[in-house]
């Protein structure tokens, strides 16, 4: 298994768990960073901080250190 901080621009896959704690934990889950949903890296800023991710038809731009919160597989 794979955390989302660790991929690379085009990389695809599923959501597995959310293991990101209070306000930022809930953040991604109410802008559709959910467990099972598909996601594709977007965008990643030139110094790698931070990414962006396509989840559900939205695109959500998160820090590395949230991003490593979130266990994913990929496509």
């Amino acid at each position: 298994m794979r955390r989302l901080s660790e991929l690379a621009l085009g990389a695809s896959g599923r959501v597995l768990e959310i293991q990101v704690s209070g306000a930022s934990g809930q953040r991604l889950l109410a802008m559709g960073l959910l467990p099972g949903s598909a996601f594709r890296v977007v965008a990643v800023a030139p110094m790698g901080d931070p990414l962006t991710v396509e989840s559900m038809g939205r695109r959500i731009s998160l820090r590395r250190s949230d991003a490593a919160g979130v266990e994913v597989e990929l496509d």
